[in-house]
């Protein structure tokens, strides 16, 4: 059998090593740590609705085959000529390769952005997002200053959104904890498009607006960043915007690993691959998940979402499989569940399987939905053992 090498543990990754790992397949899984962990449900780490390690799924808990080989190291390169993965722990060679990397920020040139903004891109900036909050907090109880209540997320996509409602759930206990006088407290989403969620229905957007500033929440739309400095939001227009807490969740791009390596590439870094996820640069190569320039048969690209690399990871498998067996290998025809937003513990909106839904039953779907994914990860074994910990329907 060629030897199979999997880049990266995120959604997609985690599923081709899966599907491998069931078939009894070896592979090597190469990841920078030896956990995988639930990436879509990271504002709920950063907004105080649970510690990270709630967030956690041990790699070894899901690959339970001797044959199944897991190199905890950072990926670094991609030799297409020499068939070597580049690692911090040296090369690894292979025949196929799965690019699973995921996503970095995109900051779209703003100057001051990166160097001045928290931004959720891992387990571990997401715990730091909320200990910055927290001690944030606890230096207004030293000195009084009001900038230190000021929480400003760039961005009113679907991680903006859900970590406003998480931390409009969170911040009021954190007040009674601190005794800080709840009204002092100013959480803002700034925008530059004039609507929020582009991806959720309009209809279903004035509940999420009335949801959210009832909650004490402001969200501002049509007011584009020209630039960031330390603690300062710089607005078009002059308005500046003076906060403690400055996180962005305005965009994401794919791994420069991908246009280093010379792939064919969009312009957000992703590598265009064929309707069976080959790499259309390497044969040998299969990109899932956000790193995937996909297209229907329309030409319109796939969007980066959860359920798409989900879906990537097991087919890339599959057709490396195939392929081996020379048969016919299988084009990616996602089935599109809808989009959920979830607004704090208790309430979501969103649409599943084209029906829109909003209130508790938005909160239950997407609460189900992690439950399905732990399931098709890891079957009831894994589903039973961290239902309590990250699925409270």
């Amino acid at each position: 059998m060629s030897k199979i090498v999997i880049a990266g543990a995120g959604y997609a990754g985690m599923m081709a090593a899966a599907y491998l790992d069931r078939q009894g397949i070896p592979f090597t899984l190469v990841n920078n740590h030896d956990y995988h962990y639930l990436t879509i449900l990271l504002h709920e780490v950063a907004g105080g609705r649970d510690v990270g390690d709630k967030y956690k799924i041990p790699i070894k808990e899901v690959l339970r085959n001797d044959s199944s080989e897991l190199v905890v190291a950072t990926v670094t390169g991609i030799d297409r000529e020499r068939r070597v993965l580049k690692t911090s722990e040296g090369e690894i060679g292979y025949d196929y390769l799965i690019y699973a990397l995921g996503w970095v920020s995109e900051y779209f040139g703003i100057k001051g952005l990166k160097e001045y903004s928290l931004s959720i891109t891992n387990l571990d900036s997401a715990v730091e997002i909320r200990r910055h909050i927290d001690e944030q907090f606890r230096l207004y109880k030293q000195d009084g200053d009001d900038r230190h209540l000021r929480i400003a997320l760039g961005g009113a996509g679907l991680t903006g959104i859900e970590l406003m409602g998480e931390l409009l759930e969170y911040l009021p206990k954190l007040c009674r904890e601190l005794d800080i006088p709840w009204e002092k407290v100013d959480v803002q989403c700034i925008e530059a498009m004039p609507t929020i969620l582009p991806m959720v229905a309009e209809h279903l957007r004035p509940y999420v607006v009335e949801t959210i500033t009832k909650r004490g929440g402001k969200l501002r739309t049509n007011a584009k960043i020209n630039e960031v400095t330390e603690g300062v939001i710089h607005l078009d227009g002059g308005e500046k915007v003076e906060a403690g807490t400055i996180v962005w969740t305005g965009g994401v791009r794919a791994n420069p690993i991908l246009s280093e390596a010379g792939f064919t590439v969009d312009r957000r870094g992703r590598a265009k691959v064929n309707a069976y996820l080959q790499s259309v640069d390497d044969e040998q190569i299969f990109v899932a998940g956000d790193s995937a320039w996909a297209e229907d048969e329309n030409g319109r690209p796939y969007p980066p979402t959860a359920q798409n690399a989900e879906q990537m990871g097991p087919l890339a498998a599959k057709n490396i499989l195939l392929r081996e067996r020379r048969r016919e290998m299988q084009p990616f025809k996602p089935r599109d569940w809808g989009t959920l937003c979830s607004l704090g513990s208790e309430v979501g909106v969103g649409s599943f399987l084209g029906v829109p839904i909003k209130g508790v039953m938005g909160a239950l779907a997407k609460e189900g939905s992690k439950a399905k994914y732990l399931w098709e990860l890891g079957g009831l074994r894994l589903a039973g053992n961290h239902a309590k910990e990250v699925v409270r329907i």
